[in-house]
């Protein structure tokens, strides 16, 4: 079986986990504050502050920002469900903005006809690692007030206009997750960067409680002293998996160039296939390439099953966020969004994973091809 996506687990991130397991913490030690300052620094931002994982790390970043019971926030629904559930954890609604028709991200021209007084903040998704057009977003944000929150989950390593994404060069916070798939892993985790001191302030009470050593009513006490300022979660990460995150980190840069290479191979397998559109480039960005998402005009379903009797486990990516049964019951039963829902019957991810070797590779391009012709007769 080859997968959509895999994790890479070296001897040295075995030795890094069991390092941590025999040191004097297991969690809330020092390896949380290096992975922290080391992620920080990969992405050229000044603070990072890691969650348990990427969902928290959502909602995190949008209390941070401010958002509330009564608000409203602009998306796309070409994401993982937990872009929009971290709002409504908050009691605020989602906007769901339309993508582009070729890389899914979302599509800027349609955000000012959602903004009215109740839009607090904008969060554009990099779908598939490919950067959406922050330089518009953060001019429309500017525009009318709005915060920016990045889900950059799938683009750890993309480049924009010069720009790694993470630097929070167009944003105010931008989000990543460490899930086994992702370009780094801890297993599960989270992390929200930004160059703002207070909102690295707010994120780290909001991650543990809303608990400080730091006392607003200045009262003296003893070392042992913390108070709880605001309602917050246990929303922790364990220097077990931070000292996995660094080891992964470490490597970042060459497994990201990996994905490249693999993506470049496909690119020249498949761009002269009927029916079948590659991933577009954009001048002054760098796909990540958390996936490689195929598009297929027609016969989608026989593609992915013909793979999967052969062994090539692809995936779809995904439904639109509104179309889940919950979005419909609360809201949502009659709304559509045409490219988004173009764009998510055509879309098929084939494997891309670092570790996929050319041979693999070479059986998945095979398989891909000879499924084409079968759907195209």
């Amino acid at each position: 079986m080859i997968p959509y996506g895999r994790q890479e687990i070296t001897e040295e991130d075995i030795k890094a986990v069991a390092e941590a397991l025999r040191s004097d913490y297991l969690t809330q030690g020092p390896k949380v504050a290096e992975f922290e300052a080391k992620l920080a620094s990969y992405c050229g931002a000044e603070y990072a502050v890691a969650f348990a994982n990427g969902t928290a790390a959502l909602h995190g970043a949008y209390y941070a920002a401010g958002l509330e019971k009564g608000d409203s926030f602009i998306t796309t629904p070409m994401t993982f469900a937990a872009t929009s559930n971290a709002g409504l954890y908050l009691g605020a609604s989602p906007r769901f903005c339309d993508v582009e028709p070729d890389t899914g991200n979302i599509d800027t021209d349609g955000i000012p006809a959602l903004i009215d007084k109740s839009v607090r903040l904008i969060a554009p998704v990099h779908y598939s690692g490919m950067p959406a057009d922050m330089e518009r977003v953060r001019a429309i944000a500017d525009e009318n007030g709005l915060m920016v929150v990045e889900d950059a989950c799938h683009a750890l390593g993309a480049v924009y206009k010069g720009e790694r994404i993470g630097n929070c060069a167009y944003s105010d916070m931008t989000v990543f997750s460490f899930h086994p798939v992702k370009h780094v892993a801890t297993g599960e985790g989270g992390a929200v960067l930004t160059n703002d001191e207070n909102l690295r302030g707010i994120l780290m009470r909001f991650r543990s409680h809303g608990i400080t050593r730091e006392s607003l009513v200045n009262e003296p006490h003893g070392g042992w002293y913390h108070e709880m300022q605001e309602l917050g979660y246990n929303y922790r990460i364990t220097d077990i998996q931070c000292a996995l995150g660094i080891s992964q980190l470490s490597r970042a840069e060459n497994s990201i160039n990996r994905r490249r290479q693999i993506a470049a191979r496909y690119d020249a397998a498949f761009n002269e296939i009927k029916g079948l559109k590659t991933p577009p480039h954009r001048e002054e960005r760098l796909n990540a390439y958390h996936l490689y998402p195929l598009r297929i005009e027609n016969g989608r379903r026989e593609v992915y099953d013909l793979l999967r009797e052969k062994g090539v486990y692809a995936q779809v990516h995904y439904l639109p966020v509104y179309m889940h049964p919950y979005y419909r019951a609360n809201g949502f039963e009659s709304f559509t969004l045409p490219e988004a829902e173009k764009y998510y019957k055509s879309e098929l991810s084939i494997p891309m994973f670092p570790s996929l070797t050319d041979e693999e590779q070479e059986y998945v391009i095979k398989c891909v091809t000879e499924a084409m012709q079968c759907v195209s007769g």
